[in-house]
């Protein structure tokens, strides 16, 4: 997947998808009369067709320019808004119009939970706004049977008695609805018209709703030109109901009292003197304490703009201008609506209602109304909330925000896994020449890169050690204008940090080149500084597979060349691993050949230090056939990524076998001079565990590597998913389709809203205008790797409301990660504003928060993304459940390998007896990977090894008399240290009897 935003730092950048957008500045508005049905005379706007894009609501102003409002604010704050008094609509209304024949007509995006935004000059905030702009009125299309679609303004009367809609063929009397008729009113498409009406799917979801009114239940189904539009009508034709006309005064008096007691509370605050205002500047620093993300000018920019149109002089700020401006920029009115749909018509969400949405939404198990009154208690701001156990907008704001609303899984912030496994059952975060802080051609080599990755939990550090002055080793890259830092000081500073973010072992990948008079230097400063931390324990040739992790807590292993056993001598020669010396041949040559096809070069090695080698001895790597004949678990071979990548395309099964057992290390190519990143899940999906990265140098690949670590409890080894593992398992690494014996899961992402997004670094020539859009990529095995983006949001790094859907298929979901990323559209050079990755188990379900990061991995102050994710068909049950969204999907056919035919009589029938045995051996292949996963789920078995006694005796032909297993003399030939006790009868007759229905089915 191409890197996105990155500058010079990650390489070029690919052109965006979609079409070509409009310079900075530019002002979208709808044009001239289009859209229909608009309601003529002044105060009335109307919503031009040729102005709405995917949900969005444009209008169209006098003279033909646009009316923009103000970018909405950042903390509680996206866009879904009345529209403005004051825009009049030009010309005549255009009368009804039927649209019979759906397919002519723009196919509008289905989306889920849906916020679009729509310039305004106001916000909503609360259900007196909602009400406010249905009484403006709004363009909504009204569906009937038979594919018609009519264009309708339609309003609530002023004294919020009926609603009614024009033009209309019917009496004005009649085209009107009373309130008190209406029984229900339905979100979606829920009504016989909407099923039964020929272009429904061609209606968005979020933006149709239903009235249900009368003693017949009849049914109004109309459809807004966003979802926000819809939102309001929903929210406050359900107002309307519980409440009647009384609606506004119950809610100024009652209900919003505990939001706004609470904000004049503050005010009061300040105003000590009781003067009844106060300084500009105190107001600014009021609200900005309650929203952090806010920019000062902003907040300054709307007391201006109130003053102005109120025509006061003065910069004072009474209560009731701070109350207002308050309201309009801390309420972000996606939150709001999500409040309103759980609070049942209340300005608040008790516990009740909160105890709903922990369950529903956010999976939260186990739910009480004592927990409900934590949250409350914790996030609440009001006393009298407090007290009464009510969540107010501010409080569920707060709530939604914080840590407990992140999308990161807590469960993963510690040790998870099960760390018993062997060392090469698991991933292992590592680094390349880890002591350059640059490129490795001219870079200056420095202790701080030791510092800075094992801080960032990677477990596995480079050493290139050569002969220094003064008989003192010296660290650098060989054959390169690299500086130099002296042995001892590394290995102090690995001393200080080896377990500071991880207590498991740590890995000493030492590339030697120094004397037999410096080695024993080396060994010196070694066994001083680290002592018993070092891992010198002999490999027991009994075993079959390395210690693990938890077995070698504490300990630092180190990998090298060792001398043989035969060696009697104090040293003897090795083969020589210099990946210096090959960047230094390769340079300004086109030949990438790998390395190892370079003439092996041969030096003397010091038994002291080869014996601090125990289970990490390094050979050369000849080919898998000899490997998996010959290769002594505790020996590791060395792949330059060039190698590394013929292997994963041309063997990716025996690669993943390969390192069932043994440990790979690949290393980047050493013609990667500026130390760019190669793509680590190139060779993480065929289960190399030591895939070392250059952490100096930011960008999409190392966004990818750390990202992964994180699960885990950060502590650099990342248990590998099991068909990667199991010995009877098969596994392609280069798989474009679902993993045989793995459920696909299928994730669902709506990218809601951003909050405060900071202009590209380096941008300063565009001011602060930002046009964001988002990237949501899936990087794994390549039948998962995906992505989609949003549409750009326009002048608005605030508050930008993206309102997108995304569904993606994850087939081996435990190799998968998410990445969002956000951009600025339209930038020439550095358009990367931020992003976060995610491996896809660490993902939490329902409505989060995304803290987006800089290029170099910082967080980025009070910058996010607002997400509502939901998993499908997750393993271990849980609630797929998601608001709005079908999440079905159709059982994918098995694929076949199939024949062309060529039209040549005698060639096709050569061939034509060869299609039944291939679909044979792909049934037989996936059938049994299928009943591998089943045997193991139906016997509980622990042990591989007695797993693979199950299925060689599956068949009642491999029972003796007394029901022994005829095959365990061949297992005990081939598996010597394998447990062949413990299977008894019954469950090998479980095993027959699940293997036969399997053949049948």
């Amino acid at each position: 997947m191409a890197e996105r935003g990155r500058g010079a730092a990650g390489g070029a950048l690919p052109s965006s998808p979609g079409p070509v957008l409009a310079a900075k500045g530019a002002l979208r508005a709808g044009a001239g009369e289009g859209g229909g049905g608009g309601r003529p005379g002044p105060g009335r706007a109307r919503c031009d067709s040729a102005g709405v894009s995917n949900g969005d609501c444009s209008l169209g102003a006098p003279g033909g320019e646009a009316r923009v409002g103000p970018a909405l604010a950042a903390a509680p704050g996206p866009a879904a808004c009345p529209l403005p008094r004051d825009s009049k609509p030009g010309g005549l209304p255009r009368r009804s119009s039927i649209i019979k024949d759906g397919t002519k007509q723009k196919r509008e995006r289905k989306k889920t939970v849906s916020f679009s935004s729509m310039p305004t000059e106001k916000k909503i905030s609360s259900a007196s706004d909602c009400i406010n702009a249905m009484v403006e009125g709004s363009e909504l299309k009204k569906v009937r049977s038979n594919s018609r679609i009519y264009h309708r303004y339609f309003l609530l009367d002023a004294d919020m008695q009926s609603l009614r809609w024009e033009p209309s063929k019917k009496d004005s009397e009649k085209a009107k609805i009373d309130i008190k008729s209406i029984k229900e009113v339905r979100t979606g498409k829920n009504t016989d018209i909407f099923r039964s009406n020929g272009v429904s799917d061609q209606i968005s979801e979020d933006c149709a709703f239903s009235v249900i009114y009368g003693e017949n239940y009849e049914s109004l189904d109309l459809v807004a030109n966003s979802a926000d539009v819809a939102n309001i009508w929903v929210t406050g034709l359900r107002y309307l109901i519980s409440y009647g006309k009384h609606t506004l005064d119950m809610l100024e008096s009652s209900q919003d009292n505990m939001r706004t007691s609470w904000v004049s509370q503050m005010f009061s605050e300040i105003d000590v003197d009781g003067l009844g205002h106060i300084t500009l500047c105190s107001a600014v620093q009021c609200i900005r304490n309650l929203n952090p993300g806010l920019k000062t000018s902003k907040i300054e920019l709307k007391f201006k703009e109130l003053h102005k149109s109120r025509d006061k002089t003065g910069t004072d700020v009474t209560k009731e201008e701070f109350v207002e401006v308050f309201h309009e920029l801390c309420t972000r009115p996606e939150i709001y609506f999500l409040l309103v749909q759980f609070s049942s018509n209340k300005e608040f969400l008790d516990t009740k209602d909160l105890m709903m949405f922990l369950e529903a939404e956010q999976g939260v198990a186990h739910i009480n109304e004592e927990i409900s009154l934590e949250i409350i208690h914790k996030y609440e701001p009001s006393k009298e909330g407090q007290e009464k156990g009510w969540l107010s907008i501010d409080g569920f704001t707060n709530y939604l925000m914080s840590p407990d609303c992140y999308i990161f899984d807590p469960e993963h912030k510690k040790v998870c896994q099960d760390m018993k496994q062997p060392l090469s059952h698991y991933f292992i975060n590592s680094s390349h020449n880890t002591y350059l802080i640059e490129d490795q051609f001219r870079g200056p080599s420095d202790i701080t890169g030791y510092i800075r990755a094992l801080k960032m939990g990677c477990r596995s550090v480079e050493l290139d050690v050569w002969d220094g002055p003064d008989n003192e080793p010296v660290i650098y890259t060989g054959h390169t204008m690299t500086s130099q830092i002296v042995f001892r000081s590394v290995i102090d500073i690995i001393n200080k940090y080896a377990f500071f973010a991880s207590e498991y072992p740590l890995i000493l990948c030492l590339e030697n080149h120094c004397s037999i008079k410096q080695q024993k230097v080396m060994v010196q400063h070694m066994k001083k500084i680290l002592g018993d931390k070092l891992y010198t324990t002999s490999p027991n040739v009994e075993e079959s597979y390395l210690p693990s992790p938890d077995v070698l807590k504490g300990k630092i292993l180190v990998k090298a060349k060792k001398l043989s056993s035969s060696c009697s001598g104090v040293e003897g020669d090795v083969t020589d691993e210099d990946e210096g010396a090959e960047m230094s041949q390769r340079m300004g040559k086109e030949n990438t050949e790998p390395a190892n096809h370079l003439p092996a070069k041969r030096f003397q090695l010091c038994k002291e230090l080869s014996e601090l080698v125990s289970i990490c001895k390094s050979v050369q790597f000849k080919e898998f056939q000899a490997s998996f004949q010959a290769q002594k678990y505790w020996e590791v071979c060395s792949f330059n990524e060039v190698l590394a990548s013929k292997y994963a395309n041309e063997n990716p099964g025996d690669f993943v076998n390969y390192n069932k057992r043994f440990l790979a290390r690949v290393f980047p190519s050493p013609m990667r001079i500026d130390s760019s990143n190669m793509n680590p899940q190139d060779f993480w999906k065929c289960g190399c565990q030591i895939v070392a990265m250059n952490f100096q140098t930011p960008g999409l690949m190392m966004d990818l590597n750390v990202g992964w670590f994180r699960q885990n409890g950060n502590c650099g080894y990342v248990l590998r998913p099991a068909i990667m593992r199991e010995e009877v398992s098969f596994f392609s690494a280069n798989t474009k389709d679902s993993v045989p014996g793995v459920s696909p899961q299928l994730l669902h992402i709506k990218v809601i809203s951003g909050q405060n997004f900071p202009k590209p670094k380096g941008s300063g020539a565009k001011g602060d205008v930002v046009d964001p859009y988002v990237y949501v990529e899936i990087h794994g095995i390549p039948a998962d790797c995906a992505e989609q983006r949003t549409r750009t949001v326009h002048q608005n790094g605030d508050a930008p409301i993206f309102d997108e859907s995304f569904e993606f298929q994850v087939n081996l979901p435990e190799l998968a990660m998410v990445r969002f990323v956000v951009l600025d559209d339209d930038y020439i050079g550095d358009e990367f504003i931020g992003q976060y990755t995610i491996p896809f188990e660490c993902l939490q379900t329902g409505y989060r928060h995304v803290q987006l990061q800089s290029l170099t991995g910082e967080v980025l102050a009070h910058a996010s993304l607002f997400v509502h994710v939901a998993i499908t068909n997750r393993r271990g049950g849980g609630k797929p459940h998601k608001r709005g969204l079908s999440v079905r999907k159709g059982k994918k056919s098995r694929e076949y390998a199939s024949l062309r035919t060529l039209w040549i009589k005698t060639v096709d029938e050569v061939f034509k007896n060869a299609q039944p045995p291939i679909r044979d051996a792909t049934d037989l292949r996936e059938n049994m990977q299928n009943a591998v996963v089943s045997f193991k789920e139906l016997c509980g078995l622990s042990s591989v090894a007695n797993l693979m006694q199950c299925m060689l005796a599956v068949s009642p032909r491999f029972l003796g008399p007394d029901n022994t297993p005829l095959v365990v003399l061949n297992l005990s030939e081939q598996y010597p240290t394998m447990e062949l006790q413990g299977i008894v009868p019954e469950v090998l007759k479980k095993i027959v009897t699940t293997y036969d229905m399997r053949q049948k089915i």
